[in-house]
């Protein structure tokens, strides 16, 4: 039985895997490598006893030609000087494969002209873990790869001082070259590679890591290290592999979550053009693993969903979802009314603040479910022969995907093979792996390798939606302005009745957001069958709108600045809110500073012609301080364009400046497109939204006219940039547009009020 037997457990473990470090997953590295010499290049990596065919796929596997142990090298200098880096986290589009090589590198001091980058293979005996998620994985690796780095570095140093006979401190590395000026030797790194796979591995405690002053590559702009590839259309997603005998799969499962195969025309399936197969699968009925349903195999994709088209399913519904999005809404309206018995947080006197209160704010705000809508629909490759699985695939968490699917297969973990491919984007619902298991289960009935292909429907209605939430506020301000008390009933689901369903726990900015001497809040949880799951931000994406929303209130009842209002409100403790969690590094003087660059970059405070209007906003999310501001105008037929977008960020140190302002970038053209015109509706279990005709992603003639993206060197290790930008840009937006027109959006997507977006770029 698979340690994620239950489906909801094994979301909330993928959330919290993309949230931090959670215990029992393994650590990202060993504080000391072992070099081994492989060929007659440096090779810096870890043994790995030889299991199935994972071994023969390891990149130093011509080492095993000359009997040596299989070795998965973490890094290997070639006699041709080529430094080859292996990336262990999947690449989904947020640079990541890039910037772990240069943390490396730097540390190397390798020539980065010279340095290939490769995705290693999936196994957490030797890589550590090896998902992507949460903006966590540079945080994970920084300290890991410097040392490594270093270490190399150190051992070739002590190879070409013992070969020239001179003192150590002497040698010079730089660019992949190591240089001793008073006697003008000189070596390529590849010309000392053997020799220093040979030398003592220092320990960890004598490297001596460079500082901030010392960096030639981080901080500076890269391009990525796959960009050639991609443009030019190389084969690197999960939809580009193609096996010799592959054959196609589609999977057709009930439009309503938990409905069943009552019946088939399989008969009449199986004589069609291209057909050579079909049959049910009953599945374990959890959404993460493998719902019920009929999978068709052909020769050919073309072929498979020409036979879908004619496929008749009568599907039993009793246990099937009956929920209605619009019900739903309503319902929480009503529910918001009354405060909860018993609040989840309770800090100070509320009762007494409002009593007390200089003026009392009341707010009710709200946001719909939405898609991932991820560029590249579900696949994965999948072969079954000899007693094993060997499966390729587009995912966040290949180490979850082996667990999950040797868990449905009964077979050990070191039988299912994982390739990771390139992820034709994410944005958390590749945290989920039922793709996988579904190409597994249809892989054991099908000879040879079966890729299985999702439609663009299959991606909007088998979606894990970032759930819907409703806020009801109530402020109280003092007799001076100031924020003094804060109440908030967050409505939302639950998929057990117990707690919240995945997606739908607070958001740990809701801790940072108000410093309100009085606080408290309460949920109540409503059921769904509906699947969610984590969206990018997971928890902040949407809630911070709402917090952010009603601050904007709060300042301007008060009648201060706003931007005077958020740091004043941010800057005071609450020591029973503190953060208890190692990765949570959150820091009012950091908050502050992103609030004040960022308004000072935006020009703050300066005169703006009728109908455009100035908002901003900032959030704590997945250890980023981020803040926004939005410049606007609005016209008669209510037409937005927005002129300027400005973005301050406090990551720590910025590893590739490039990709960088990229996510930052496209952090707030996602932020600005959710809250624009994105919604899911459901009505009698069924996705209303099925294709991007009916979803609108924000087109490039209509993106922000500029998006400007500064970074605060704060002097902290660098954490990740996939999700931080994003929460912020809805407040913002809805600020700007409160200055601009006085209407006060308390709900997404701003279209539903009469609102749509202006062209700003041309074709």
């Amino acid at each position: 039985m698979s340690r994620f037997a239950e489906s909801d457990q094994y979301i909330r473990q993928m959330m919290d895997q993309a949230r931090g470090l959670p215990a029992g997953v393994p650590l990202p590295m060993p504080r000391r490598t072992v070099l081994k010499l492989a060929g007659a290049g440096l090779a810096l990596g870890f043994y790995l006893p030889s299991s199935a065919r994972a071994d023969a796929e390891t990149p130093q596997a011509a080492g095993q030609a000359s009997g040596a142990p299989a070795i998965n090298a973490f890094v290997r200098i070639a006699p041709d000087n080529t430094v080859t880096v292996y990336s262990r986290a999947p690449e989904i589009g947020q640079g990541v494969k890039t910037a772990l090589g240069l943390i490396l590198a730097e540390e190397l001091d390798a020539d980065w002209s010279r340095t290939v980058v490769e995705q290693a293979p999936i196994n957490a005996r030797v890589y550590g873990y090896q998902g992507a998620g949460g903006s966590t994985t540079l945080a994970r690796a920084w300290d890991p790869l410097r040392q490594a780095g270093a270490a190399a570095r150190a051992m070739l140093i002590a190879a070409a001082a013992k070969q020239w006979n001179v003192n150590p401190a002497e040698v010079i590395a730089s660019n992949s070259r190591l240089t001793h000026a008073a006697s003008g030797r000189s070596a390529a790194y590849g010309e000392m590679a053997a020799a220093a796979s040979k030398m003592p591995v220092p320990d960890a405690a004598t490297l001596k890591l460079k500082t901030r002053g010392q960096y030639r590559l981080l901080g500076r702009p890269h391009r990525g290290v796959d960009d050639a590839k991609v443009v030019r259309g190389q084969p690197l997603f999960g939809s580009d592999v193609r096996l010799p005998g592959m054959v196609y799969a589609c999977f057709i499962k009930c439009p309503a979550a938990g409905g069943k195969v009552q019946s088939a025309n399989l008969d009449e399936i199986r004589k069609l053009p291209g057909v050579t197969g079909a049959f049910v699968l009953e599945g374990t009925g959890r959404p993460a693993e493998v719902m019920p349903g009929v999978a068709i195999i052909a020769a050919n994709t073309w072929a498979a969903l020409e036979a879908r088209k004619k496929l008749n399913v009568v599907w039993d519904e009793t246990e099937a979802s009956k929920d209605s999005s619009s019900q739903l809404a309503a319902r929480a309206r009503e529910l918001a009314k009354t405060f909860p018995a018993r609040p989840e947080s309770n800090v100070g006197d509320v009762n007494q603040a409002f009593a007390n209160a200089g003026k009392i704010v009341e707010g009710y705000y709200e946001y719909p479910f939405v898609a991932h809508a991820s560029m590249e629909p579900h696949n994965a490759t999948a072969w079954w022969h000899g007693g094993m699985l060997e499966i390729w695939a587009p995912t966040q968490q290949p180490g979850g995907g082996q667990t999950l699917v040797a868990g449905l297969l009964g077979l050990p973990e070191e039988k299912v093979v994982v390739h990771q491919t390139r992820v034709g984007g994410g944005f958390g619902r590749r945290l989920l792996n039922d793709y996988m298991c579904e190409a597994a289960a249809i892989a054991q009935k099908t000879p040879g390798p079966v890729k299985l292909q999702w439609t663009r429907e299959d991606d909007f209605v088998h979606d894990f939606f970032r759930p819907a939430g409703y806020h009801q506020f109530k402020g109280a301000l003092d007799k001076n302005g100031r924020l003094d008390a804060w109440q908030e009933h967050f409505i939302t689901f639950t998929a057990d009745g117990a707690r919240p369903a995945s997606g739908c726990g607070y958001s740990s900015f809701l801790a940072y957001a108000c410093k309100a001497p009085h606080l408290r809040r309460g949920v109540t949880l409503m059921p769904l069958k509906i699947p969610t799951g984590p969206w990018r931000a997971p928890g902040c994406n949407a809630q911070v709108f709402a917090q952010q929303g009603f601050m904007h209130e709060l300042s301007v009842a008060a009648e201060r600045d706003h931007v005077e209002f958020l740091i004043d409100a941010v800057r005071r403790d609450v020591p029973e809110l503190a953060p208890k969690s190692p990765s949570v590094n959150f820091s009012p003087a950091r908050a502050a500073a992103v609030i004040k660059l960022c308004a000072e970059k935006a020009g703050w405070g300066k005169e703006l012609p009728k109908g455009r209007g100035l908002g901003l906003a900032w959030c704590y999310s997945h250890a980023g301080h981020a803040a926004q501001a939005v410049e606007l105008s609005v016209d008669a037929q209510k037409r937005i364009t927005v002129h300027r977008v400005v973005v301050a960020v406090d990551i720590g140190q910025v590893v590739d400046l490039a990709g960088a302002q990229s996510q930052a970038q496209g952090a707030c053209v996602d932020g600005f497109s959710a809250a624009m015109g994105q919604q899911i509706h459901i009505e009698n279990g069924r996705i209303q939204e099925q294709n991007y005709n009916a979803y609108p992603i924000l087109r490039m003639p209509f993106a922000p006219g500029s998006i400007e993206a500064y970074f605060v060197e704060s002097g902290f290790p660098p954490t990740g940039m996939g999700e931080p930008a994003l929460p912020a840009m809805a407040p913002a937006v809805a600020n700007a547009i409160f200055a601009a027109t006085g209407e006060r959006l308390r709900a997404m997507p701003f279209s539903n009020f009469g609102y749509s977006v202006a062209r700003t770029h041309s074709a």
